[in-house]
């Protein structure tokens, strides 16, 4: 009776806050922050950042947290919270402590700005996809520690092993998952020991909620307004390593150096170094490795070689980050088919000389249309229903000795060079078998695999290592526990 009641007043105070949050999606170096603090200031609102790296404090300037001067011109919330050392902070605890400010905003009449690039921070808010064993965590008497220990326990164990043990408790979880994906299948398996119930039968239950669907638990604000700033693919390459110098020279080396010798020179001596877990994974913090950790002895010239050589590693990193933030937006938004997606409405962001025109202005008369109950003037992207859309079956190729997840990677697998390559060698091996009269030109022997069959090579997920180009990929149940 009081979890009904809650969620009555919950859905008052949504419908008194129309649209019940503003979502600013958009790759790194889009200025989504700017836009978030300019919206709040008019519009009675309040920040939540959504960057699984800025809730920890520390390393300011690397993960580009919003100035003091800035906080001031807007309410923020959820950054610089968490301990630098603590690698046991999940999405589960990010969704829990959001949701909570969100309801806290409603009743203050405050308007919720979610702003942040870490895409299944944001999912957590979208959509109910997320399972929370917390009680199951009391009733055993395990803390949220002790739970992240486990995960980090299993991690380490090789993928086959971890992979075997999951097809015992839950083989329709390991058959969606490739034995490379180490931190999914940790987290089916904490999923299980914790519950006693599989991980598949949780995701299947979600899905069968009023509104699920094959992606996952209905949407938690149908009314949200999301906005998703893009921009021409070159310029904002040209911004990305601008933002890099900009970096430099606001004393990005200092604060590398003092959070290293602060936090992570003694690990490295012990050799226990972790670059996979909390803030220690931010971009640009192990591309300085061999920089940081360089002897004393080092000359300065070989100082310098390596501080360049992570300069050009960080902007590496960087644009591939952000290719990264866009192919989930056209993803998760913009290529799937369902009624379970919320409206996107496209801001161009390649000119900044003319961001008031292309992007203040436009995302405020959108705004001040949904509260007024009215048609915005610009409509949203329109999704691309009618896209394949990917199950995440397993499939196996016994001539490249490969397991693929998800039919659209296995059906670029089949027209790969690779797989082309072992076709043909299987074909002249054994001319009984039919394949040798397979026209393969000389140059498609392959030299370095690339693609979904690379990706199978290097031990990637497919949905990581596809090229933007190919069939948008549109992923089946994802435990979003698992960055």
């Amino acid at each position: 009776m009081m979890a009904a009641s809650s969620v009555s007043v919950r859905c008052v105070l949504r419908r008194a806050t129309v649209p019940s949050l503003v979502v600013i999606l958009g790759a790194t170096g889009t200025g989504k922050s700017k836009l978030a603090i300019e919206v709040g200031k008019r519009l009675k609102g309040e920040i939540i950042s959504a960057d699984s790296m800025q809730v920890y404090q520390g390393l300011d300037i690397i993960t580009n947290k919003v100035t003091a001067e800035e906080r001031a011109q807007c309410r923020h919330h959820m950054i610089s919270f968490v301990d630098p050392l603590m690698s046991s902070y999940t999405v589960v605890d990010f969704r829990n402590k959001a949701l909570a400010l969100i309801d806290d905003m409603h009743s203050r009449n405050k308007l919720p700005i979610i702003v942040g690039g870490t895409n299944y921070y944001i999912e957590s808010l979208l959509w109910r996809v997320l399972l929370d064993t917390g009680q199951e965590n009391k009733d055993h008497g395990v803390t949220g520690e002790q739970a992240g220990d486990r995960k980090v326990e299993l991690e380490r164990l090789e993928g086959a092993e971890l992979h075997k043990r999951l097809a015992k408790v839950d083989p329709k979880m390991a058959a969606m998952l490739h034995p490379n994906d180490k931190r999914k299948i940790a987290r089916s398996l904490q999923i299980h020991e914790k519950t006693g119930i599989p991980h598949s039968l949780w995701l299947e239950e979600q899905r069968e909620q009023e509104g699920g669907d094959d992606l996952g638990g209905p949407l938690r604000y149908p009314d949200a307004c999301i906005f998703w700033l893009h921009a021409d693919l070159e310029a904002l390459d040209k911004r990305l390593d601008g933002r890099v110098d900009e970096m430099l020279s606001a004393g990005l080396i200092q604060e590398l150096r003092d959070f290293h010798i602060r936090y992570n020179q003694q690990k490295v001596q012990d050799e226990s170094q972790d670059y996979q877990h909390g803030i220690f994974q931010s971009i640009g913090f192990k591309e300085f490795h061999d920089f940081l950790t360089a002897p004393e002895s080092s000359s300065q010239q070989e100082k310098d070689q390596l501080r360049d050589k992570g300069i050009e590693a960080l902007k590496i990193a960087t644009k591939r980050y952000a290719r990264k933030q866009n192919k989930w937006v056209r993803n998760r938004f913009l290529t799937r088919p369902g009624d379970n997606i919320p409206a996107v409405y496209g801001l161009d962001v390649t000119d900044v000389s003319r961001w008031e025109e292309t992007v203040l202005s436009p995302a405020l008369q959108i705004l001040s249309c949904l509260r007024k109950g009215e048609e915005p003037a610009v409509g949203p992207i329109r999704a691309q229903g009618a896209e394949q859309r990917n199950k995440r079956s397993r499939h196996s190729c016994d001539l490249c000795d490969k397991v693929i997840i998800g039919d659209l990677e296995w059906t670029a697998h089949l027209k790969s060079k690779k797989h082309h390559y072992h076709l043909r060698k299987k074909g002249k091996s054994d001319p009984s078998c039919g394949l040798s009269q397979i026209p393969i030109p000389a140059e498609e022997i392959p030299s370095e695999d690339t693609g979904a069959a690379g990706a199978e090579r290097r031990g990637e997920t497919s949905q990581d290592s596809s090229a933007d180009t190919r069939t948008a990929q549109t992923k089946g149940p994802v435990d979003l526990l698992n960055p």
